[in-house]
C-alpha cells in the first residue's frame, strides 16, 4: 500500500547548487538552491524566488556559477542558504568562501568547491521563478578527477537534499553501468 503526501516538491535526488554571483560592485554572493536540474545538453533550469539578492545580481550580470555542495563544506553551504544575501552583504566571506573570477563568465567560482557550472542568463521568470541558463563551461579541480581526466564523484561527495526528511545526504555506491544494466533485459 502506497501512502499519499499530496502535491509536494518533493523528488530523489535532489542536488543541492550553490549559486554564485558578482553585485554592481563586484561582490561575490551565492545561495543555495535544490529545485534545479539540467534543461537540455547545454542548458540548467533552476527555481529561485525574485527577492534573492542572488537573482537580483545574474539579472544585472548576465551571469551565474553553479557548484556542486559537497559533504566536506555542508556547514558552509547550509549558510548561505538559511543567511540573506540583502541583509548579510559579507555572507559569502562569513561562509569562509574565497573567490576565483571564471574565465568565461563574470560571475565566482568558490574554490571550496571543486565542481562548477559557469553558466550565462539565458531568461528569469518572476512570476514562476525560473532561471533558464546556458552552460559555457564545466570545470573541475583536478583533485575530483579520476585516472581518465573525468570527474570522480567518490572524490567529489556531492550532496543532495532529502526534502521529505531536511537533511543531506551523501551519495551511495555504485549499482550499475549506465546505458548496460538494461541489456540484461533487452537481450532476453
Amino acid at each position: 500500500m502506497r501512502k499519499n503526501f499530496g502535491a509536494k516538491p518533493c523528488c530523489y535526488p535532489e542536488p543541492v547548487f550553490i549559486i554564485a554571483t558578482y553585485d554592481e560592485n563586484g561582490n561575490p554572493d551565492a545561495m543555495n538552491a535544490a529545485w534545479g536540474g539540467i534543461a537540455d545538453d547545454k542548458l540548467i533550469n533552476i527555481c529561485l524566488s525574485p527577492e534573492h539578492k542572488t537573482v537580483k545580481n545574474l539579472l544585472k550580470s548576465g551571469a551565474f556559477t553553479v557548484s556542486m555542495a559537497t559533504e566536506m563544506y555542508v556547514a558552509e553551504c547550509d549558510y548561505v542558504g538559511i543567511v540573506s544575501g540583502n541583509d548579510v552583504h559579507d555572507k559569502f566571506q562569513r561562509a569562509g568562501f574565497h573567490e576565483i573570477k571564471s574565465e568565461f563568465v563574470n560571475a565566482p567560482l568558490i574554490q571550496e568547491l571543486p565542481m562548477a557550472l559557469e553558466c550565462k542568463v539565458i531568461s528569469y521568470n518572476s512570476d514562476t521563478c525560473q532561471l533558464l541558463g546556458e552552460i559555457i563551461n564545466v570545470s573541475a579541480d583536478e583533485s575530483v578527477l579520476n585516472e581518465k581526466g573525468k570527474v570522480d564523484p567518490s572524490k567529489l561527495k556531492p550532496i543532495i537534499y532529502d526534502s521529505f526528511n531536511h537533511k543531506y545526504i551523501g551519495l551511495g555506491n555504485i549499482v550499475g553501468d549506465a546505458f548496460c544494466e538494461g541489456n540484461k533485459i533487452k537481450n532476453k
